[in-house]
């Protein structure tokens, strides 16, 4: 499971996470070809780690509470960051073929498709939240008035997004590999120099920045809300321990990596969000063109407010780019993997011409653009982008829930199996980041305070609707009307009786 940083936004995200994670599918684990091992430096893993989760994306959200981001971003480092980095090293350096490989092998084959298919539906909730980010970033180039404007989001932006995919506009793909520097590091550290100049001068900080404000006011569940959101923007760090067979000395350099990785993500999730808040109060913060919102404050207050627009591009060019891949790439791995398994419809695992699922990337495109229509009958934009992220991070959590009960399972049947990297106490481990996950899932039934006064029965249907339909009841039908002729010719013969 690679990543594309929250699509498209830095180096890797959710979405190319899932992608590699599910194209890896193989049957057997890798032979050795005879050609020379290549080595990684651990500090060289750090690095691509950290490309793979860094993002500027979820800053608004965090900038919201101030001082408090630095708990609400350690918090859920600690109890699933690190156990789902450590964990995905074992898994992926004793077998080969994903997320899909390793819960088949530990809780059976059915249960390998809903971790899968997880990775696969995602998208179809992620990718109208990302499309609103895109917009509202687009906007601040266009008009900033655009930013709250639904029919804009969903029409315009996400319909381009499509036909843009749907062509394979390989020129617009190439831009996820710039990534990290053009969509996060740049912008990112403009930001913070910019804050650290602003308070240089003597201006006040919008949010309180007293020792007394570090914990986020308790109201309630609902104060803990945001901290959901926190689990996507880590998610698809662990995929990254396919690489811990390239290491000389795995097991001590791993760890390095990962700490080392963890201290470069927070520094850039952290510092930006904070930046913002110094800048922007609370009150009038957007979730979707909040990091637009901050620079345009910065770069006004320096008198260089055409430095907005010039960000603005940057951002937007670095998330298209990645959208493209993110798109087709899990859609491409759960092709490949019911092509060998009979999962889908044939109608559903063909490839055109040029390789791309085209039948599956159209149908995933309309329920996508139900979800998206939606936008346009919203009064709050930043609602219905809060409430589709949650729902992202739901269905996701259900395939890391089945991740960790995986790793432990096959450390009791499969001991025999050679691993690159073994993780220490590893009940503990899975089982603080089981938790951690459950907990979040359930979390995300709450509404945070700042969508208090929306109707609850809206926010429950849209949220416990979306993960049912996409997390549980569209897999089961899969599994359920699964026909062994769907497996295509090539793998009928070779096919073992399930």
């Amino acid at each position: 499971m690679t990543t594309t940083d929250k699509p498209g936004e830095g180096g890797a995200t959710p979405g190319a996470a899932a992608a590699q994670d599910v194209a890896e599918l193989a049957p057997d684990r890798a032979a050795d070809t005879g050609t020379k091992r290549q080595f990684i430096s651990w500090l060289t893993l750090a690095l691509m780690t950290t490309a793979s989760v860094a993002s500027l994306r979820p800053s608004p959200s965090m900038a919201l509470y101030g001082l408090a981001a630095v708990f609400l971003y350690l918090l859920p480092a600690v109890v699933f960051l690190l156990p789902t980095a450590l964990v995905g090293a074992e898994l992926a350096s004793g077998w080969t073929g994903g997320i899909y490989r390793w819960v088949s092998e530990a809780l059976g084959k059915p249960l390998g498709f809903v971790a899968v298919w997880c990775q696969f539906a995602m998208t179809i909730a992620y990718y109208p939240s990302l499309l609103a980010y895109v917009a509202s970033t687009f906007a601040y180039v266009v008009h900033p008035s655009l930013a709250e404007d639904g029919l804009y989001v969903a029409v315009v932006i996400y319909w381009t997004g499509v036909w843009v995919t749907s062509r394979g506009t390989k020129t617009v793909a190439g831009l996820s590999s710039l990534g990290l520097v053009i969509g996060t590091l740049v912008p990112g550290v403009v930001l913070v120099a910019l804050g650290i100049v602003f308070l240089g001068e003597g201006n006040a900080s919008e949010a309180p920045m007293s020792a007394d404000h570090w914990l986020p006011p308790w109201t309630g569940l609902a104060s803990l809300v945001l901290i959901v959101n926190n689990f996507l923007s880590y998610a698809g760090m662990e995929m990254n321990g396919v690489h811990v067979s390239s290491l000389r000395h795995p097991r001590a350099e791993y760890p390095r990596s990962i700490f080392l990785a963890t201290g470069l993500v927070l520094l850039i999730f952290i510092l930006p969000a904070l930046a913002i808040s110094w800048v922007m109060p609370a009150s009038e913060l957007s979730l979707t063109a909040g990091l637009m919102q901050a620079f345009q404050a910065f770069f006004d207050h320096f008198h260089v407010g055409w430095m907005t627009k010039v960000v603005g591009i940057m951002l937007v060019l670095a998330a298209l780019g990645g959208m493209l891949t993110w798109l087709a790439g899990p859609a491409k791995g759960l092709v490949t993997l019911a092509r060998q398994e009979g999962y889908l419809p044939p109608f559903l695992q063909k490839f055109n011409r040029h390789g791309v699922p085209l039948n599956i990337m159209v149908a995933q495109g309309v329920v996508t653009t139900l979800i998206g229509v939606l936008y346009a009958f919203s009064d709050d934009v930043s609602s219905a982008y809060w409430m589709f992220s949650v729902i992202t991070v739901q269905i996701y959590l259900i395939a890391y829930l089945l991740m960790f009960v995986a790793v432990v399972r096959l450390r009791a049947t499969q001991p025999h199996v050679r691993r690159g990297f073994v993780v220490p106490a590893v009940t503990l481990v899975a089982g603080v980041g089981f938790v951690a996950s459950a907990c979040a899932l359930g979390i995300g039934f709450v509404p945070p305070d700042q969508f208090g006064n929306a109707p609850l029965w809206r926010y429950l249907l849209i949220v416990g609707g979306g993960l049912l339909a996409l997390g549980v009841v569209a897999p089961a039908a899969f599994l359920k009307y699964r026909r062994p002729e769907w497996i295509h010719p090539d793998h009928q013969r070779a096919h073992p009786t399930d």
